[in-house]
């Protein structure tokens, strides 16, 4: 049962991300507010080895990984976050 909770978590978070990543190119062109963002977003999750991989405790093979996609998460600013926190917490509650 663990593992699917797992995937469903991984799931989410996949999704989540790749609807960030698509907010970087709109009409055509470059959103330059986007991908600064995502940048700071990034440099602060590597700065503070924030890990979303690691505090869901989910095992990630891949040096920075979890870090630089929690940077993608975080760019989406706190009530994305909060969403997400409430999306993955409503799992959690159903898996117990």
């Amino acid at each position: 049962m663990q593992n699917l909770f797992i995937i469903i978590i991984i799931s989410v978070l996949a999704e989540s991300i790749w609807e960030t990543l698509k907010m970087v190119w709109q009409d055509g062109k470059l959103c330059v507010d986007k991908v600064g963002a995502l940048v700071i977003s990034i440099i602060i999750t590597i700065s503070t080895d924030l890990d979303i991989f690691e505090l869901l405790k989910i095992n990630n093979k891949i040096p920075y990984l979890g870090i630089i996609l929690t940077g993608i998460l975080v760019s989406r600013g706190s009530n994305f976050v909060h969403d997400l926190i409430v999306k993955l917490t409503n799992n959690i509650t159903k898996k117990n």
